[in-house]
């Protein structure tokens, strides 16, 4: 059979003639064409149409093109993309040079106010300029006893400290079992620290927060001597022998006797995390797991063989602390009006060098919070071992090895050591890559609540932050604002840094401009989403404006910061899309709901760690400043920033810094010209709070009795006296050790 011939275009005349005038044609357009290049005629914002672009020396034949309308072909399209492309570079650069001129008069404001009166007056202050009546209003008198101690360094009277409860007075056994005292290191009942009443006469109110707010005592002046003296601190030419051999002392062994002594007060139980098995059915996911079958993962990981499967291969914390592990499965009744407990994990690595500060700071913390409370808290040494070559799960051998390496002799039975392939192992369907500390710092601690469910809360506590006040104080204060906020507005406070100079009364002016302001836009329960089944509370009526602030007062928070609790999205914050799962067929990923609190020093509930857990478990995952807000925001549990006292080194006036550090569309921290954003964080350099601050080390160096940027020393303090501070927390604080004259610290940490 033939097959049919293709007619062969070169062997006709006419063929011969239209491939040569074709060949001259593309031959001239080679040599030609991009001699001169296209030009666009831009588009302006006004309502006349573009000019579409025309090819230099078109053919002749080619039709005019109308006016006003464009080519429809590909140059067309190349054109509209080079348009849209530098139309986009011009936004860029115009965006970058706004940014630009905005640092530029930040930095300006911040140098003129250097000389203006105030400027640096949180540096210096001493008990020579002490007045004991500054802020008489916010002294609490039933937690000062007089002292009959005495000090070479001033002529002022220190005060013993005792903001503790009334232990088993009648209103305490009313609904407590019987409180117990325990032992310190010596055998006998721990002592309280000292404190001066009183300011610094010329020492700012705080710029951020307020102690007044908070119920705290904020007319108090604590001293390095009289406060960590009884925690082994020693005067630079102290030779004498320290009264405790603090080799010998075992403080995990401390606070499990006093645990054990005060039981009858704790469920020492706790519970298995309820919420393996009764919040998402097979058929509700959000996540493919890898072999793509999302329904299928989570059924296989709601299993019963799946979970032992998994605990198999991720290796036991409890364990190695020579502990028996909790119960795997059933329920434990806690006893009618038993005290919630909170663990404490200070978060520490390998390698790091335990200064003589350090130690007195941890001391303070066991003593100060479990000892002395009977057991309400416990601290543990968080241990994040960062060098893979150990294979500290394989043997005990192994493991001590690197835990005596690594942590001083007294606190290695508070120790836990953990590393990423810990939690690696524990999260199968997360990405190993982002299963690190860097990016999942919360997944270790989430690990840490499963295994010791007697925990109801759990403090996230940076080895770097230096409370300089009570530690039980303190924590207290912060616990006890966030269980009397009431819901309605909540989220909405929370955007906010609470500027008492601008805002006014904070449960009344505050809130209800915050309210006025946000309008209709508020967050009432969980935003409905069809991959999350929120296992909070749902409110009580259909509207906010319809409760009269009453849900959520005594409701213990499942979430406590100390900053804002803003919201990442088009805030240029530099994580705000490290984010993964939370998705379906209908909603992107990056379209979920957040927030984010810069900092993870924060406590969090057993409830709110749990959920987390099986969020992680399903494949839903997101980065550590976060995640704890957007789960909380996703599952309807309470969340409270407390607005503690922060201060500044530059006297700003309040409607200046709601400008520099609320500067969102509604009078917010977060959204649109945050100063969490990219090439903004420069803006808290002058504050006490913030990772990249300056004045937190400078401040503490000189409050050890240490020079730093002229202020501080021997030679100093005998010409203008002791330095004391008022209750503040810092952060962040390394490496305290003296100097030398003439240092001057600064953050080593660049501004993006």
């Amino acid at each position: 059979m033939l097959a049919v011939q293709p007619r062969r275009l070169l062997s006709r005349p006419k063929g011969l003639l239209l491939f040569a005038v074709f060949a001259a044609t593309l031959y001239w357009f080679l040599l030609h064409g991009s001699a001169t290049p296209h030009t666009t005629r831009w588009f302006d914002g006004s309502t006349g149409s573009v000019q579409a672009p025309l090819k230099e020396n078109a053919e002749v034949k080619q039709a005019p093109l109308p006016a006003n309308e464009p080519n429809s072909g590909s140059g067309q399209n190349q054109q509209v993309e080079v348009q849209e492309k530098t139309e986009k570079e011009k936004q860029k650069e115009a965006e970058e040079q706004r940014e630009e001129n905005l640092r530029e008069q930040f930095d300006r404001e911040y140098d003129a106010l250097a000389k203006e009166p105030g400027a640096d007056a949180i540096f210096g202050q001493t008990l020579n300029t002490l007045d004991p009546t500054k802020k008489r209003s916010l002294t609490i008198e039933e937690h000062l006893k007089p002292s009959s101690h005495k000090t070479y360094f001033s002529d002022h009277q220190p005060y013993v400290y005792d903001p503790y409860p009334k232990y088993n007075e009648k209103t305490w056994l009313a609904d407590r079992a019987k409180y117990v005292p325990c032992e310190g290191p010596d055998g006998l009942p721990e002592a309280d620290v000292l404190v001066f009443k009183g300011q610094p006469k010329d020492f700012p109110d705080p710029g951020f927060g307020s102690y007044s707010v908070l119920g705290m005592d904020g007319n108090l002046c604590y001293e390095r001597e009289t406060r960590l003296g009884i925690y082994g601190y020693q005067a630079d030419n102290d030779t004498s022998n320290a009264s405790v051999d603090w080799d010998q002392v075992h403080w995990g062994e401390l606070q499990e006797k006093c645990a054990q002594k005060n039981k009858a007060r704790y469920n020492m139980q706790g519970h298995p995390n309820p919420y393996l098995t009764n919040v998402y059915s097979r058929h509700n996911s959000s996540a493919s797991g890898t072999n793509g079958n999302a329904e299928s993962d989570l059924a296989q990981s709601e299993s019963p063989l799946y979970r032992e499967e998994l605990k198999k291969g991720s290796p036991f914390l409890r364990q190695r602390r020579g502990l028996p592990a909790q119960p795997k499965s059933g329920k434990s009744k806690p006893l009618a009006g038993s005290e919630a407990r909170t663990a404490l994990l200070l978060r520490t690595y390998t390698g790091k060098e335990y200064s003589e500060n350090d130690k007195q700071v941890i001391r303070s913390l066991i003593t100060e919070l479990s000892l002395r409370t009977g057991g309400q808290y416990q601290v543990f040494l968080f241990v994040h071992v960062k060098d893979t070559a150990y294979a500290i799960w394989d043997d005990e051998e192994t493991y001590q090895y690197v835990l005596q390496r690594s942590v001083p002799p007294e606190f290695r039975d508070i120790a836990v050591l953990w590393n990423d392939e810990a939690t690696q192992t524990m999260y199968p369907k997360i990405d190993p890559k982002k299963a690190t500390v860097h990016v999942s710092q919360w997944l270790s601690v989430q690990k840490f609540a499963q295994e010791f469910p007697e925990f109801d809360y759990i403090w996230n506590w940076e080895i770097d932050a230096r409370v300089t006040g009570h530690n039980y104080d303190f924590v207290e204060k912060l616990a006890t604002f966030a269980k009397r906020q009431p819901r309605r507005g909540l989220w909405e406070r929370n955007e906010r840094y609470y500027i008492p100079s601008f805002h006014g009364d904070y449960d009344t002016q505050f809130r209800k401009e915050v309210e006025r302001i946000s309008g209709k836009d508020t967050i009432w329960g969980p935003p409905k989403l069809p991959f999350v089944n929120p296992v909070g509370p749902k409110p009580p009526v259909a509207k906010p404006e319809d409760d009269n602030y009453k849900w959520g007062v005594g409701e213990e928070a499942d979430l406590i910061t100390v900053a804002p609790i803003f919201n990442p999205i088009n805030s240029s914050w530099i994580s705000g899309n490290e984010l993964w799962g939370f998705n379906d067929s209908t909603h992107e990923t990056t379209d979920l709901p957040r927030r984010a609190t810069i900092v993870t020093h924060s406590r969090v509930s057993k409830r709110l760690l749990d959920i987390m857990h099986v969020e992680n478990l399903r494949g839903n995952h997101i980065s550590s400043e976060m995640v704890t807000q957007t789960v909380a925001l996703l599952h309807g549990l309470k969340a409270v920033y407390v607005p503690m006292p922060v201060f500044f080194d530059r006297p700003w006036k309040g409607k200046d810094l709601a400008k520099w550090f609320n500067g969102g569309l509604k009078g917010e921290s977060g959204g649109i010209g945050s100063a969490m954003g990219w090439g903004r964080e420069a803006r808290y350099r002058g504050s006490t709070w913030y990772y990249r601050a300056n004045p937190p080390q400078r401040l503490y160096l000189n409050f050890m009795g240490w020079e730093d940027t002229n202020v501080g020393g021997k030679d100093w303090e005998e010409t203008h006296g002791r330095p004391c501070l008022p209750p503040m927390l810092l952060h962040p604080v390394k490496d305290i050790e003296p100097t030398e004259p003439g240092y001057k610290s600064e953050s080593n940490l660049p501004y993006s």
